[in-house]
């Protein structure tokens, strides 16, 4: 690890006041917005030896997206102890110096797997439905959640109801903008038409997630999810995002009508709306449908981007592009009636 579990250990030590030895460090080859690790940590107390399996989350030298360490702690640590199960955090640190990034430690939640490929297969396969069931619920449970009573509207940036669409619309058309190599006509074309018909403004502001999908979800052999991860991106806004990038078709592992690989769409937005209270106005969801096609779209082309220019050698980055960006203009041109109706994979 190059000395990186030494420079953990020493950290560690000065943070709890006692020795602290850091054990089978290991990166977990998942995520590109940050660099996560495994370790066990190992110390003396007043009640004798202990040891607890931890993670690492190290920002990386090229990244999907900026995001803020600080967010992803605070969004975590509000939701710890709720009926949304998220890890249980030990520190947060934003100063480079010590590890050479910033980084979050957290308790590893064990006995989960979250790779989608894997939660497509035995033994998780046969409670798919079960786990989507659950999937939407706790997505409906964060939108229900009042971001002022877990204390987030003193941390994340207020916005207005009738902003949500237009700063996030603005927020990805910027890093389009940016990022693109190549002209992208069928995203151009849609962020005309978003601007053109903007969407009512959110029944209520709340916390987004900003990246609730499979794949950021830890999932027990029996189905159970254990885990909501990666909270990177949370910020306050319309809560129909979070259900819009959820049923992104691009996530439709499965290569047939089952969102996340796990429940029909029509299903999957009828547990959403029983858990968190709303009610779902088709046309407004059809234009976050279309904004979350346009947030898939840019962070594809934004890792491209990394490692066309030589920012990261991490070959992920390149074949995150190679292999979303085809689907997710389908699904932009399935949405707004361009595309026959089928799987955009």
């Amino acid at each position: 690890m190059g000395g990186l579990d030494e420079r953990l250990a020493n950290y560690l030590t000065r943070h709890m006041g006692r020795p602290v030895r850091v054990d089978s460090l290991d990166r977990i080859p998942v995520g590109a917005s940050r660099e996560t690790y495994r370790f066990v940590m190992r110390t003396v107390g007043e009640t004798g030896p202990t040891s607890r399996r931890m993670i690492l989350r190290l920002d990386p030298p090229a990244s999907l997206i900026e995001t803020d360490r600080r967010t992803e702690y605070a969004a975590i640590r509000a939701f710890h102890g709720s009926d949304v199960p998220v890890p249980e955090l030990l520190m947060v640190e934003e100063n480079p110096d010590a590890l050479g990034a910033s980084f979050i430690v957290m308790q590893e939640i064990e006995g989960g797997e979250a790779a989608p490929y894997k939660l497509m297969e035995p033994p998780y396969e046969a409670n798919l439905a079960a786990t989507g069931r659950r999937k939407w619920s706790i997505l409906g449970s964060i939108a229900k959640t009042d971001p002022a009573a877990c204390g987030l509207d003193r941390i994340l940036p207020p916005v207005a109801a009738d902003d949500c669409w237009r700063e996030e619309l603005q927020r990805w058309e910027t890093v389009l903008d940016a990022d693109e190599l190549e002209p992208q006509p069928i995203q151009r074309a849609a962020i005309r038409w978003m601007k053109r018909n903007p969407p009512p403004p959110a029944q209520r502001i709340s916390v987004v997630h900003g990246d609730y999908r499979t794949g950021n979800l830890l999932v027990n052999d029996r189905g159970a999810i254990i885990g909501v991860l990666d909270w990177e991106m949370a910020h306050l806004g319309d809560p129909l995002e979070d259900l819009a990038w959820s049923i992104n078709r691009v996530w439709c592992f499965r290569k047939d009508e089952r969102r996340g690989g796990m429940l029909p769409k029509d299903e999957a937005i009828a547990i959403w709306e029983e858990a968190s209270g709303l009610t779902v106005d088709a046309d407004a969801l059809r234009w976050w449908e279309l904004l979350a096609c346009l947030k898939g779209q840019a962070i594809w082309i934004s890792a491209t981007k990394e490692y066309q220019t030589g920012a990261t050698r991490d070959p992920l980055m390149a074949l995150t592009g190679w292999m979303q960006v085809n689907s997710q203009d389908r699904a932009t041109l399935e949405l707004m009636g361009h595309l026959s109706h089928g799987v955009s994979k």
